[in-house]
């Protein structure tokens, strides 16, 4: 029986369309102010160069719909999208998936312009990744394009994408934490009194940011548009200027500085055999089990999340809160094709339900839906670092998942003594007793083995 329809609370923005969950499926629901538009988008999706583009989407006939209380499907038009594994937001992304979101979002919008078609905004929630491809997924943003039209979304193109990446490249400032105070992104304004006048010899940060910020503030508040209207802006100049502002942004590099545990893969604390010991450890756990939908907290730049694919598990989102890593991670998902979704997160301030009424984008909890679970060398950033009480650490962890793998670093591990160097050993209650006490009553210790000289042991646990 078909369960009762959820209406995703992201979607009400459109008046012409609404995004519905149903039985684990993603419909699109075109209202009749919304049909002549559906139709130019079907044919819009029969031209290769632009299907490949966006989510992989069909039509679907109401009648094959089951009736329910909520919603009349008679009165709609409808498509069906590929539903996709988890859903993530400008604010997690590194500044190479950023980057490669903008490029994909031009890339689109010029397929478009050459097929006699435009978008009518360019918000970077309309993009989304399919672990490491980019797909855009907002379809009714997509109408036909009227001869000499401006480019309606180049302020919201700038903000959700320019003004970020290029704060990063330019200055080093990440948009992480910004952008997820302020769901448009960055605006133009506050973006020019960060940048020196020396970056107004690019021309493209003149024309799309000072320039732009400068007809903002002449024309904020004034009812006069005509002189918008009167103006009109050729195809050619349309496309060339979407051309232009792909290739900066192709050119745009990441600005690289040095992060506590940006290279930690490579420089940490154990030993050779040491490692070998955890990753057989982890290895035969997966290979016994080969689950499908992994989270690897504290991931770095991916290795045991690769390990973990390697070792015949489906996909793996992996989580850490430094940004050299998560870039790092990103480029290896892309580069080698991997099921592999590495994304910015702080644990301590994991993203909450956001927007309107709070309901417009879902927080991590929200969002969460896992098979298992790795925290290696993890816990300890919390209960140490972050002064998080253990019991809650470890009850917050198990929760994530019904299976997983959980490391406990002691005291006298050199890692968690620089932390205890800093604010001293105010911690009575952490210890390796109290650890797998605490486990315990969360869920059943399954295996567990000591890997390292300081007594590191990694637990395996099922509920």
């Amino acid at each position: 029986m078909m369960k009762n329809p959820i209406i995703d609370g992201g979607s009400f923005r459109d008046p012409a369309a609404q995004v519905i969950h149903v039985d684990n499926r993603i419909l699109r629901l075109i209202k009749p102010q919304g049909f002549e538009r559906f139709e130019f988008i079907k044919k819009i999706l029969e031209k290769s160069e632009i299907n490949n583009l966006v989510i992989e989407t069909k039509e679907i006939n109401s009648n094959t719909l089951e009736a329910n209380e909520k919603i009349d499907y008679s009165n709609f038009k409808i498509f069906e999208h590929k539903k996709i594994d988890y859903i993530s937001y400008p604010f997690e992304w590194s500044f190479n998936r950023l980057k490669d979101a903008a490029l994909h979002h031009l890339k689109l919008h010029i397929a478009l312009l050459e097929n006699n078609a435009t978008l009518i905004d360019a918000s970077s929630y309309n993009i989304q990744f399919e672990n490491h491809k980019p797909l855009f997924i907002d379809l009714m943003s997509i109408k036909e394009y009227s001869q000499g039209e401006f480019w309606s979304g180049h302020r919201q193109f700038c903000e959700s994408f320019l003004n970020p990446l290029v704060l990063k490249s330019k200055l080093g400032v990440d948009h992480n934490n910004w952008f997820k105070g302020n769901l448009e992104g960055i605006n133009t304004s506050d973006t020019c009194k960060l940048l020196k006048f020396k970056h107004m010899f690019s021309w493209n940060i003149f024309y799309n940011i000072f320039l732009l910020n400068y007809f903002q503030k002449k024309y904020r508040g004034k009812e006069d548009t005509n002189f918008i209207n009167k103006k009109r802006l050729k195809k050619s100049y349309f496309l060339s200027m979407l051309t232009n502002l792909s290739n900066f942004i192709e050119g745009l590099k990441f600005k690289k500085e040095e992060t506590v545990w940006g290279n930690y893969s490579k420089d940490n604390t154990y030993a050779n055999q040491e490692k070998i010991n955890k990753e057989n450890f982890v290895k035969d756990h997966l290979l016994k089990n080969k689950f499908k939908k992994i989270l690897d907290l504290g991931c770095n730049n991916g290795e045991y999340s690769i390990l973990a694919l390697n070792s015949g598990c489906e996909n793996v989102l992996g989580l850490d809160f430094d940004l050299n890593a998560i870039d790092d991670a990103y480029l290896r998902s892309k580069n080698d094709k991997l099921n592999f979704l590495p994304l910015y997160f702080d644990v301590s301030n994991p993203s909450s339900n956001i927007g309107w009424n709070q309901n417009e984008r879902k927080g991590f909890n929200e969002r969460s839906n896992f098979d298992f679970v790795l925290a290696l060398a993890f816990e300890h950033h919390l209960a140490i670092a972050k002064n998080i009480p253990l019991p809650d650490v470890i009850k917050w962890i198990t929760k994530l998942a019904p299976n997983g793998i959980i490391e406990f670093v002691p005291k006298e591990d050199p890692t968690v003594q620089s932390m205890l160097k800093l604010k001293g050993d105010i911690f009575p209650e952490y210890n390796l007793e109290n650890f797998k006490s605490l486990l315990n009553k969360n869920c059943k210790i399954i295996s567990e083995k000591i890997i390292s000289s300081s007594g590191r042991i990694l637990f395996s646990y099922e509920k």
